[in-house]
């Protein structure tokens, strides 16, 4: 659990990490690039438990790395999931001209909690002469989720076309000195065996 929120070597380890292999993957830059676009703005939907799925078919339609999205998914974790969904519910509230019950901040946790206890009611419900209780989720439907979805397209694509652009260029130039150092090597191991004939 407490991995979970502060990784072993820590959050900018893990950034290295992603960063580093995001370098080494197989195609154009623009290709991997498209991914990272892909796999970023995925981080600001509320399909929590769906973003690699999300994340991949948004990759696979624009023709980009489904490995660099996947991986790009990191960019949320437990330290940015907050402020994200609270610039994503606010800036859905003021593009749909609607206003969340209670402070954003303060409230999220509880309507989601609210929705997970009646979400646990009303499957339980089934099974049970108990009536289904949908008060909960209609809040939380209304206040977060919907909200979230259409408020996230903005921060999301200023957030993707970002890391897009700054993919390109780190990758392209990684690739061309990796390229160099292994057309040196090769002309190194060529010279060497030349004299060895010799």
């Amino acid at each position: 659990m407490a991995e979970a929120i502060w990784p072993r070597g820590g959050w900018g380890r893990a950034f290295q990490y992603v960063q580093h292999r995001l370098r080494r993957l197989p195609g154009t830059p623009e290709q991997i690039a498209r991914g990272v676009f892909a796999g970023t703005f995925t981080i600001f939907t509320p399909f929590f438990g769906l973003h690699f799925v999300v994340a991949a078919l948004l990759a696979k339609v624009m023709r980009g790395s489904i490995l660099a999205a996947l991986l790009s998914t990191f960019l949320g974790n437990p330290l940015t999931y907050v402020p994200i969904a609270i610039i994503s519910i606010q800036t859905g509230h003021f593009l749909l001209g609607t206003s969340p019950r209670g402070e954003v901040d303060e409230s999220i946790f509880a309507k989601f909690g609210g929705a997970a206890g009646d979400l646990w009611h009303n499957i339980i419900a089934m099974f049970t002469p108990a009536q289904a209780h949908w008060g909960d989720l209609r809040i939380f439907y209304n206040d977060v989720f919907f909200p979230w979805m259409v408020g996230g397209v903005v921060p999301g694509l200023i957030c993707a076309l970002t890391c897009y652009y700054l993919s390109v260029s780190v990758i392209r130039a990684y690739q061309k000195r990796r390229a160099s150092r292994l057309r040196a090597k090769m002309e190194k191991l060529s010279r060497q065996a030349e004299a060895e004939r010799g």
